[in-house]
């Protein structure tokens, strides 16, 4: 009876509008980070859109979880949208993050190894992005989200191999010369396969979603 209830009734669809508002604010701040490890006079603009991206990205997920709380029906399950957004969120918080890390220590010039996970991380940000649209119709884009959920694990596969690539190369050259370069250089590639890793999260959560909902 209760099932048939909710059919009935008007979903609160501002859900998705959010959504995706949150998707852009990543896909804005991943493409950001990939310019700011090519280095160049322009590294503050794109820390700083960094920074407000992800204020920006704060104040959707508050209002996700407010209209949570308030909505008397929902597209899914409260707890999913939740988790969905806030592994949205955690991916944004993780390269405002990698911008302290950067500001920290006074980097203006980084690995090609850290260059090609900034490229990983865009990919993962766009696939994520072509994602969150398909939820609005979870049943029919089924496959789909699938496809794409699968293709994030695999450049998070990717980003791995980048990262400990980048690590071993920057102990041949700094291990022994320069540790704190070493160190540093270390910290940067470990807080990109996060980033990346956020992605994943969010992966697994549109899998979940579409496991319950289809």
């Amino acid at each position: 009876m209760l099932s048939l209830f909710r059919k009935l009734m008007p979903r609160e669809d501002r859900f998705f509008d959010l959504f995706e508002q949150h998707s852009r604010t990543v896909v804005g701040a991943a493409e950001a980070l990939q310019a700011l490890l090519a280095g160049g006079p322009d590294m503050e603009k794109h820390c700083n859109r960094i920074v407000a991206l992800e204020n920006e990205a704060d104040a959707i997920t508050a209002e996700v979880l407010l209209a949570v709380r308030r909505s008397f029906i929902t597209p899914f399950d409260r707890g999913d949208i939740k988790d969905l957004i806030q592994s949205m969120d955690d991916a944004i918080d993780m390269m405002h993050k990698m911008v302290k890390t950067i500001r920290l220590y006074e980097q203006t010039s980084f690995q090609p190894g850290m260059q090609e996970m900034g490229a990983t991380v865009v990919k993962a940000a766009h696939l994520i992005a072509e994602a969150i649209p398909l939820l609005d119709k979870v049943g029919v884009h089924a496959d789909r989200l699938s496809a794409i959920a699968q293709e994030v694990t695999r450049v998070e596969g990717r980003s791995d191999e980048l990262h400990d690539q980048g690590v071993k190369a920057l102990f041949k050259e700094f291990g022994k010369s320069d540790p704190m370069a070493y160190i540093i250089g270390s910290e940067i590639y470990a807080e990109l396969e996060k980033v990346v890793d956020r992605f994943e999260d969010v992966a697994d959560e549109i899998s979940g979603i579409v496991i319950e909902n289809v």
